[in-house]
């Protein structure tokens, strides 16, 4: 990454002792503060655009000695506040970031970016996009050869320009413009994406103003054609009032007599520790990965130091100008944090609901308060264990009591809901639900293209992926684990194996920094694994395993832009050494990236991960094919990835959750008791064996 360091002025003040947890979010008053710091490096006529002013995490040399000393209940060491910030110059293609020392009053670094190096868009950014695009008389007058019904109200989706190498030096935005539907006009929710239209506006991000109209193919090959007259298709609606909705579901309450299982303790102004069912962690949240679960422990005993979505790509399948260039990084171009929804102005989350609110900046530099970003509930998984002695007809039965911390984002036409979902029996999953609605095109009557799916009538729907990035720091009873993955494999026939039915597990272990796939055909599983810690009954390893569902990688050539910016797109685990600062697998600044400064480079480093503090990023995804069912709104597709003890403890850890009993849990149909019958032999007075009949 090119950088230009940047004098700084002499700016110190008093110092202050600011009382917060060394990884709770920025307050208001400290994101305030770190922008009026870096202004004042400025002249003060000097306008800037703050991309982000969030937590410089403290250097895990720092922070693991805080954590062990905290929780063993002694005196814990200073760590000092830092705040990164990242701004534009307002109206310049300058970027910097800056750490600031909140603790000492001063900027510690600011450095300005070199070419080609963009920064997000943000919330504000946007919404100007969208109105110098829609004000640009060359757009107007191209619109105005659709002919539309006088009224009609145009939309305008900007999209992250994207990379293909030609003249994108530049940051800019690829608008997708539509319509919402003319003979409704008063509706506000009418869904504009049955009414994509052929004209797409670049907007430059320093000079403001339309720099270029792309007319979009409508048919099967390159080809484009000047607007002309709309044939007005029917509308798609969405929304229950459009709808004749069923009138034979009745409703379905989760009720908590006593209340929930879990506590939330407020650490400060916003730091946040959930405690449930032998659980302990902490929740951050910051505008780009959202939530972040910091010192994750089970019954007192280490498990994960921080785990968070790192990143995700939405490549598309059309080959034709401009959506070839249609690849979003969803987290890194925009922010997960910054798209988070406000969970309690719908059904988001079912039963009693804890929530928890977040700060981030707007462009300005001023606190931006949102409120209920993350929902924290439980919820009953069904069956977590059971047994039913036929010989006896007793049963012994455990529900599967589930927490979910749950945060939902909306990306323009997608949503996403993530969840990290955790167990009594020491698992956790995280689940990602697709929704939402699917991007949209033009396309001619009577065309068809194998790159995507007619889902209404002039509405093409392209083919993609969805592929994201889990990163898991691990700290499995400490911090120098290690990476096995185990096959089965049949043994070879022998006079052991006369029959050829035998198959034994193998181990492998991963010593050097790289990137590793799934293989279904031998139930490759991966593991990570602390050496210095032995099971007490097998004397193995303690360890979590990683079930991760096969998926398709990266489709796109591997000298394509999209792959290459894709840096963790392209296998389904990459282990790397612990560096500081590297937390995002595509790279830092994914806008209009080139690639080279994410995981797959640094896995290229070959450093070694035994037994030593390594980080893992967990690839999953979807291949969209899109169909007609997913429109006007999409059903949710559900994946996870499951983390599970292995030799981790001495017995089933959920034993001793509380059977399940009609009192306890309240269900209001009895089925019939299980009893079949059996035999059993007992043992006489003389050493003889008598078999008798049970009914």
């Amino acid at each position: 990454m090119s950088t230009e360091q940047i004098p700084i002025r002499a700016n110190v003040g008093v110092a202050k002792h600011v009382p917060s947890h060394p990884l709770s979010p920025l307050t208001s008053s400290e994101i305030t503060n770190a922008a009026k710091l870096v202004q004042r490096l400025y002249s003060g006529s000097t306008s800037l655009q703050y991309k982000a002013i969030t937590l410089e995490e403290p250097q895990k040399a720092q922070l693991v000695p805080y954590l062990d000393a905290e929780h063993r209940g002694d005196e814990t060491p200073t760590i000092e506040r830092r705040a990164f910030v990242c701004y534009y110059i307002r109206n310049t293609d300058k970027l910097h970031e800056a750490i600031v020392n909140l603790s000492r009053q001063k900027v510690e670094t600011n450095v300005r970016l070199g070419p080609s190096i963009h920064g997000p868009g943000d919330a504000e950014e946007i919404l100007l996009i969208e109105k110098i695009a829609l004000e640009d008389e060359r757009v107007k007058a191209e619109i105005a050869k659709l002919q539309l019904p006088q009224g009609t109200a145009i939309i305008s989706d900007p999209w992250i320009y994207g990379s293909d190498g030609v003249n994108d030096e530049e940051r800019m935005y690829q608008c997708f413009l539509y319509m919402r539907d003319p003979h409704d006009l008063s509706n506000l929710e009418s869904n504009h994406y049955a009414f994509p239209l052929s004209i797409s506006p670049v907007v430059d991000t320093v000079q403001l103003k339309v720099i270029r109209i792309d007319l979009l193919p409508t048919g099967n090959d390159h080809s484009v054609k000047e607007p002309q007259p709309f044939n007005i298709p029917p509308p798609s609606e969405y929304t229950p009032e459009h709808q004749n909705l069923r009138t034979d579901l009745k409703p379905l309450n989760v009720v908590q007599p006593e209340g929930t299982s879990f506590q939330v303790t407020q650490v400060g102004e916003t730091g946040r520790v959930v405690e449930w069912q032998k659980w302990f962690f902490r929740v951050g949240f910051n505008h780009r990965e959202g939530m972040v679960l910091h010192d994750v422990r089970y019954d007192d005993r280490n498990v994960f130091y921080r785990m968070s979505l790192s990143d995700m790509v939405i490549p598309y399948a059309d080959p034709r100008h401009p959506y070839h260039k249609k690849a979003a990084f969803d987290l890194g171009d925009a922010g997960a944090g910054v798209m988070a929804n406000n969970l309690k102005l719908g059904c988001d989350c079912l039963g009693s609901i804890h929530y928890l609110d977040a700060v981030l900046n707007n462009d300005k530099g001023e606190p931006w308060h949102m409120e209920n970003v993350v929902c924290i509930h439980e919820q009953d998984a069904g069956i977590g264990w059971k047994h039913t002695n036929y010989r006896t007809g007793s049963a012994a039965i455990v529900r599967n009591r589930e927490l979910v911390v749950q945060s939902i984002i909306t990306v323009a036409n997608y949503e996403y809901i993530m969840a990290f979902i955790f167990n009594q029996a020491g698992e956790i999953k995280y689940e990602v639900r697709a929704t939402g609605i699917i991007s949209t095109q033009p396309i001619d009557e009577g065309v068809e293209v194998p790159w995507g799916t007619i889902v209404h009538p002039g509405v093409l729907a392209a083919h993609h992926q969805h592929i994201f990035s889990l990163r898991i720091d691990p700290a499995i009873d400490g911090h120098n684990n290690r990476l096995i993955y185990e096959e089965a494999h049949p043994m070879p026939r022998s006079d052991f194996n006369p029959h050829g039915v035998g198959y034994t597990i193998n181990e492998t272990l991963v010593d050097k920094s790289s990137g590793l796939d799934i293989n279904v055909d031998n139930n490759r599983v991966f593991k990570i694994q602390n050496t210095s810690v032995r099971n007490p009954v097998n004397g193995k390893p303690v360890g979590y395993k990683i079930h991760a569902p096969p998926f398709q990688k990266m489709i796109a050539d591997p000298n394509s832009f999209h792959f290459k910016r894709a840096e963790f797109a392209n296998h389904n685990i990459y282990v790397t050494k612990y560096h500081d600062g590297e937390l995002y697998a595509g790279g830092k600044y994914t806008n209009q990236s080139r690639g080279g400064d994410g995981v797959r480079a640094w896995a290229n480093r070959k450093e070694n991960v035994k037994d030593t503090d390594l980080v893992l990023y967990v690839q999953f995804g979807l291949q969209h094919s899109t169909r007609v069912e997913d429109f006007p709104v999409m059903p949710c597709e559900v994946i996870h990835v499951s983390f599970k003890p292995v030799n981790f403890f001495d017995k089933n850890p959920a034993l001793d959750v509380p059977p399940s009993s009609q009192d306890f849990n309240r269900s209001t149909l009895l089925s019939e008791e299980h009893h079949q019958p059996s035999l059993e032999a007992k043992v006489g007075e003389k050493g003889d064996v008598c078999c008798s009949s049970k009914l």
